[in-house]
């Protein structure tokens, strides 16, 4: 790269603040970067100014167009963090691309490269070349994709923290496609890809439909083979137009309008797909090292909680005796789960039902525990309590609604539904269910002390009224 002073010119595109001042540096390089990275919302130290290291850098070019993937390590945060940080190179300027203009230097222009379409093209052409690309200490092996046709246009989805969706306009009859890049990256195989892509090889249309997917391998010295490898990119069918079920069941809700059959149906949707993931996915008996670490994990969060929340303090006796009663019982068989189940992570398709979404799991676990084999009930549980959160989404609004009764009706159906698709009475398993249960409002409980004080009130209610319910010594 030339050694004339770039200016910098980019602010995150979605936040509404001004941008910030023109900053010059010696060159386009990790400076330049570094300061842009600050103000994304996927840059997980916030607060700090990042201080990278290069690792390696995948190049291409594609319309004349350089596009340079580049890895980054983050010293910044006391834990480092990778990021890929993918960027187009032009040598003209895009009136279009402006929100998106990282630096330039009067000769190139350097853009935030999933806003730009010619970034797309190289991804998606990688993805389908199925050969591994190699440059700069790092490789990447891409899949064969069905035919989709080439891309015409794309868009940022909005609002994201952790990763970048990219919305690709295609010809040929091949509607849209959406391409997630991870921004943070780990060793191991991704969820999101492996979980998305069993359920389509089984034939479920309770995903969107799986198209293909980019693995990387770049340095890693603190592992004994010197390298790391895991997912880069996902490429997926993208449903347009559909409202997830939080904000159709939110409006349900506030209508006093019956969510039952709606519910029943995401129950049973939940239960096929964990059929699907069973049948191409390993599964495991759950053996005593294996409920021995679960509910070790479960009394831990409870030491924590107890520790910063006092209303959680007041049960916690009550719950260990939960917590050793659920160690105490037969297990099902682990297996594969969505591993963070939410209404956020389900929207209603006129002609497919209820579709679930994001399978990466609970984002702060390390990647190889998210593919572990798991219970089912942590994702009934995880349904449970977002039912229990709409009520008390309407309980905090501005005209604060009791709608209770709603949640109660509409858990019920969620179970019924489950039940009916899956052929197992988890009603059986209520101990087992409530200990789950349990451990997802106390973990909520910390959450909503740290960053929303007002709602603590919604976990612990629940957490309260479980404990009553299934204490081992209750009447």
């Amino acid at each position: 790269m030339s050694d004339a002073a770039p200016t910098t010119a980019a602010t995150d595109p979605t936040s509404t603040s001004e941008p910030r001042d023109d900053r010059r540096v010696d060159a386009l390089t990790h400076e330049v970067v570094a300061a842009w990275m600050a103000g994304q919302r996927w840059y997980a130290a916030k607060g700090l100014d990042p201080a990278l290291r290069l690792i390696a850098a995948l190049e291409g070019e594609v319309d004349g167009v350089r596009v340079s993937t580049q890895l980054v390590i983050d010293d910044a945060p006391s834990t480092p963090v990778l990021y890929q940080v993918p960027l187009t190179v032009r040598t003209e300027p895009v009136d279009a691309l402006d929100e998106v203009l990282i630096a330039t230097d009067g000769e190139r222009w350097l853009y935030d490269g999933p806003h730009d379409a010619a970034y797309a093209r190289w991804l998606l052409g990688t993805i389908d070349g199925g050969a591994t690309v190699q440059a700069d200490g790092a490789s990447v092996e891409g899949q064969h994709l069905a035919d989709i046709g080439a891309v015409t246009a794309v868009r940022v989805l909005r609002g994201e923290q952790s990763n970048t969706s990219v919305i690709c306009d295609v010809d040929g009859g091949g509607g849209q496609v959406i391409v997630k890049v991870f921004r943070v990256l780990h060793h191991g195989d991704n969820p999101d890809v492996t979980s998305q892509a069993a359920l389509s090889a089984g034939g479920s249309t309770r995903v969107p439909r799986s198209f293909g997917a980019l693995r990387g391998t770049w340095p890693d010295v603190g592992r004994d083979e010197g390298t790391a490898t895991g997912h880069l990119a996902f490429a997926q069918e993208f449903l347009p137009g559909l409202e997830d079920a939080w904000r159709v069941a939110l409006q349900a809700a506030q209508d006093g309008v019956d969510f039952t059959e709606q519910a029943h149906g995401l129950g049973q949707a939940t239960a096929e797909v964990h059929a699907v993931l069973a049948e191409q996915l390993p599964t495991v008996a759950a053996g005593t090292d294996e409920i021995a670490s679960a509910v070790g994990s479960m009394r831990q969060r409870l030491e924590v909680a107890s520790d910063e929340v006092p209303a959680v303090a007041e049960h916690a006796d009550a719950i260990r005796r939960i917590y050793d009663a659920a160690e105490g019982l037969e297990w099902p068989r682990l297996q594969r789960i969505h591993g963070d189940l939410h209404l956020g992570q389900a929207v209603s398709s006129p002609d497919r039902g209820w579709v679930l979404l994001d399978f990466e799991g609970e984002p702060l676990r390390p990647m190889p525990e998210r593919s572990r084999p798991d219970v089912t009930l942590r994702d009934v549980a995880g349904m449970l309590r977002s039912f229990d959160y709409v009520a008390g989404a309407l309980q905090h609004g501005d005209h604060p609604t009791d709608a209770s009764g709603w949640a109660h009706d509409a858990r019920r159906a969620f179970v019924d539904g489950y039940i009916a698709a899956s052929g197992t009475d988890i009603r059986a398993q209520r101990t087992l269910l409530d200990a789950f249960e349990i451990d997802k409002a106390v973990y909520e409980a910390v959450y909503e002390a740290r960053n929303r004080p007002d709602w603590i009130g919604i976990p612990i209610a629940a957490v309260a009224r479980l404990v009553e319910r299934s204490a081992p010594d209750a009447a």
